[in-house]
Parts: structure tokens; sequence; C-alpha cells
């Protein structure tokens, strides 16, 4: 599937409609030359700006990014009986355990959960989880396990692109999600984050990193390979307010997919601190 950007996208879409640049910048109250760089891939939307413009452009914010060979990618992985990620919970959930223990129930947001392994085990343990992922396979193998487990938990089918929280939560956990978003976005998103986090509450995220010794994972998309790696200690600049309880990068062995590979990963626990 070729990968269009995301100039290239717009564009397409408004010539489909006959609309000039003119005609789209009017409709969204906007400057025509905000349409021509997004076209030239000289300047890029605001994330706010997205579901507008794709309402207008008649299409979804998952193909103004190029996003749709992403969906088809994993739902074909999780369209098995099997668990693709397992069943064993991230060791980041311990983490968040002993630093806020479900003394209460804590309310939780999972971005990117894909089966569910980690909102389930949340939900076990006695927080009270929200949880989403784009995969509609995905949310669908979540809920049989929540079933499974007779837990409770919140799960819907959003993308990170355009969901933004809007209530606090006392935790923000994602894991090898993030990857997925262009460095123009991603300040943006940590910021909403942290905003739509109680005071004393965690943000727990981790992030995949480029180094050049590292080859590209061989089940990965083609979307996950352009360019969408975030650089060394990027992830922790933008919490640089908060106070940190992890703060590591390592290298480690990942067999998904089945072929043994490694990755570079960046990984931040960090409290909000009024």
């Amino acid at each position: 599937m070729e990968h269009l950007k995301t100039g290239e996208v717009i564009s397409k879409k408004r010539k489909e409609l006959g609309l000039t640049q003119n005609q789209l910048a009017r409709s969204l109250n906007i400057s025509f030359q905000a349409v021509s760089k997004w076209e030239n891939n000289t300047a890029y939307p605001d994330i706010e700006m997205l579901p507008r413009l794709a309402a207008t452009l008649n299409t979804t914010v998952d193909t103004l990014l190029g996003y749709n060979s992403v969906i088809t990618d994993y739902d074909r992985r999780y369209n098995t009986e099997e668990y693709y990620w397992g069943l064993t919970p991230n060791r980041i959930c311990y983490d968040i355990m002993k630093l806020l223990p479900p003394t209460r129930p804590y309310r939780v947001l999972d971005i990117g959960c894909g089966e569910g392994k980690d909102a389930v085990f949340f939900a076990k343990c006695g927080y009270a989880v929200t949880a989403f992922d784009l995969s509609e396979q995905g949310i669908e193998k979540a809920r049989r396990l929540a079933e499974y487990n007779k837990v409770d938990v919140q799960f819907f089918k959003a993308d990170l692109f355009d969901y933004r929280p809007d209530t606090e939560y006392h935790i923000i956990f994602s894991s090898g999600v993030l990857h997925f978003l262009p460095q123009t976005l991603r300040e943006e998103l940590c910021d909403s984050l942290k905003a739509h986090t109680t005071d004393k509450g965690l943000n727990a995220l981790n992030v995949f990193v480029q180094k050049p010794f590292i080859s590209r994972a061989p089940d990965s998309t083609k979307d996950e390979e352009t360019g969408k790696l975030w650089r060394s200690g990027e992830l922790f600049g933008y919490y640089h307010d908060w106070l940190f309880h992890t703060c590591r990068e390592e290298i480690f062995d990942c067999n998904s997919g089945g072929i043994p590979h490694k990755h570079c990963m960046d990984t931040l626990i960090a409290q909000k601190e009024m």
C-alpha cells in the first residue's frame, strides 16, 4: 500500500471534492497560505484542526495521516485465538502499583490497549479502567479477556491522533504505541495528558527510540518505518516539570512476529506535583 504524506492526502481529497485552496481555507476559517503549506508538506495541521479538516474533506483523520494500513495490519495480527502480545502484564504495571496501589478504585486510562492484557490486569487489581485502541479486532479480544476474568473495563475504539481525554485520570498509561505520532504532535499530546492527570497522579509511558545500530523490527508496518521513532530523551523533556520515578533507556530482545530482533525503548513514570 502506498504511504502518502498528509499534504498529499489533503490535496487529493480537496481536488476530489472540486474545492480550491481558497474555498477549503474559508470553510476552516484559515488562510489559503496555510492550506498551501500543508499540501507542500512544509507545515502540519494543528491537532485540534484534524477532525474539522477530515470532516470538511469527507474523510477520516486516519486517512489524512496515512493510517489505514496500520489498522489493517493490527486487525490481521489480532485475528487469531492466541494473543499476539501474550497475557503477561507489562512490568511497568507493577511499578505503577508500587507507586499508587489500588487502595481505592483509581481511574486508569490505557492508550493503545491492543488486546487488553494490561487493562484487564489493572481492573483485576481493583483500578477503574478505561482503555481504547484503533483495532476493532483488538478491542473485541480485550472485551472477551475482561469477560473471562470477570472484570469491568470500559473499552472503546479510537485513535490517538484525534482522541483527547475529557476527564481527569489518576493514571495514564501507554506502552509501545506513541511511535505512531509524528514529532509535530508529541508535545501537544503530552501536554493534554498532563492536563488531564489528577494532582499526585502518574503518567507511565514508553516509546521506541531510533538507534542507527538497531535494524527495523521484522513485523513493523510501513507506517511505523517512516521516521516516527523518538529521539533518545525526547519523552523525558516533555515532562521536565514533573517528578520522575522511572527514567530509563534500554535495549532489549523481542520475539514478536516469531522472529528474534531488538528494540531500544525509553520508559518514563512521572508524577504530577502541584
